[in-house]
Order: structure tokens, then C-alpha cells, then sequence
């Protein structure tokens, strides 16, 4: 099981997250564009950094939104969302090859996320944008109970397709995240958090938020690392993974 991590979020004279620490301890990197949030010299020296630790390189791309850090929905055609995103993923593409870096996958960020999964037309946008960008990218999106069509789409544009999950989310009966402004929508207890982790990994159910059994198929999870608890957080579940690795290995 692999863990991704938003980063890159710093703009200009303000810094966010704890991008050098976190990044020893994730295998992918999703890293801010400039629509809501980064900007060129933070996009490079993320790359910089990421490289260094031999992280995989993710473009992390949005509406554009900056007051907002990328959280609002905005009515965007299609054909706009497609190309933001080939902008967005251009720029950082261009930053990574000239480090002698790839880019290998694309997670859109914040509301553009969510809108894609509840929208086919912007998904089908997103999915045109990476099948015309250079080289081969993936698509990292939200997993659900019912995988079906989001394969199947990605099937048909020739996209792979990475199955994402949440570490310290709850989530509801379908597979859908539970939002923020619910009770218990986000774990905050470190057990809770690693037994989410585990069951994910061994491909158990998890139990979703009115108690009934829910599988989630997943090749990744998110983790944050914007403050020193969620970076130690971090740390716990790599090992964690680490150790259920080593114990498989030994059966």
C-alpha cells in the first residue's frame, strides 16, 4: 500500500504544511500547480525535495482559486476544466524535466476532486487533458463501493487508474467521504486512524459511519502533514505498513 501526500502548498511569503518532514515517510507526492496554491519557485524546490527521497512525482492541479485554496466549486465548461488542467500539469511537468524529473500521475485537488467524481462530464475532461499530455499519466481518484464506471472510463481513454482512499476520514454506506460539518467525519485518534489503515491495506471491510460493513478497494492512501501531529501521524502508519509488510513476507 502506497501513501500519497498533498504538498507543496506554500505561496509566496507564506508557508504551509511540513513538506520536509513529511516526505521521507510517503512514496507520492501531489504536488500544488499554482491554481490554489505553490507557485513556481515553491513547484521546484518541492520537486527538488521529492526527487531527493526518491518520491513519485504527482501533478495536483485546480480550479483557480487561491482565496479559497481550491475548496469552492466554480461553474467551468468542460473544455475550460480540460484546459487547466493541461496548464497546470504543463507547468509542473516542465519544472520536473528540467530536474531531470517525471511526472507520473495527476490528482485533481479540493473541489474539482469532488466535482469530477458527482460530474462525468468534468471527469471525461480530466481524462482528455492526461491522455494529451506527454507522456504516460495517471488518474489517482477517490475510491467508492462501486468502482465500475470510474474504471470503465478510464478504460476507454487509455488512463490508468489509481484507487485512492483516506486514512482519517469516516465514510458513508457508498463509499462516499462523510463531509467535515458532520460528527465524526474525521478521525483524530491515532488507534482509529491505524486500524483504518490496516483493514484498508489487507483488503478488509472497514465499518462505515451507520455501523454497516464497507469495502474499499484502494492502491493508495492519503495522508496529511501540515502540522507536527499529523507528520508523527505519518510516521506511525509507514510503520505500520513497514511492519505488516515484513510479517507477510515471513509467512
Amino acid at each position: 500500500m502506497l501513501l500519497n501526500c498533498d504538498i507543496g502548498e506554500s505561496y509566496g511569503a507564506w508557508t504551509m504544511g511540513l513538506d520536509d518532514q513529511v516526505m521521507p515517510y510517503v512514496d507520492q507526492a501531489n504536488i500544488a500547480c499554482g491554481f490554489h496554491a505553490g507557485d513556481p519557485l515553491v513547484m521546484y524546490k518541492t520537486v527538488e525535495l521529492a526527487l531527493k527521497h526518491k518520491v513519485t512525482l504527482g501533478a495536483h492541479p485546480a480550479y483557480p482559486d487561491l482565496q479559497g485554496f481550491g475548496r469552492r466549486s466554480m461553474v467551468c465548461s468542460p473544455d475550460e476544466v480540460q484546459a487547466m488542467v493541461l496548464y497546470q500539469v504543463g507547468a509542473l511537468g516542465q519544472i520536473a524535466a528540467a530536474q531531470g524529473g517525471q511526472l507520473s500521475y495527476v490528482k485533481p485537488h479540493g473541489a474539482l476532486y469532488n466535482d469530477m467524481m458527482r460530474n462525468e462530464s468534468l471527469l471525461r475532461a480530466i481524462l482528455r487533458a492526461l491522455s494529451q499530455s506527454p507522456g504516460k499519466l495517471a488518474l489517482m481518484a477517490m475510491t467508492t463501493a462501486d468502482n465500475q464506471p470510474l474504471k470503465a472510463l478510464c478504460a476507454e481513454y487509455k488512463v490508468e487508474l489509481l484507487l485512492e482512499a483516506f486514512a482519517d476520514r469516516a465514510y458513508d454506506e457508498q463509499g462516499y467521504l462523510v463531509p467535515r460539518s458532520a460528527p465524526g467525519a474525521v478521525h483524530h485518534d491515532s488507534d482509529t486512524i491505524l486500524r483504518q489503515v490496516l483493514a484498508i491495506s489487507r483488503g478488509e471491510s472497514l465499518q462505515a459511519i451507520n455501523g454497516k460493513p464497507l469495502f474499499l478497494e484502494a492502491n493508495t492512501l492519503c495522508v496529511h502533514g501540515d502540522n507536527p501531529e499529523s507528520v508523527a501521524a505519518v510516521r506511525a502508519i509507514r510503520e505500520a505498513l513497514d511492519e505488516q509488510a515484513r510479517d507477510e513476507q515471513t509467512i
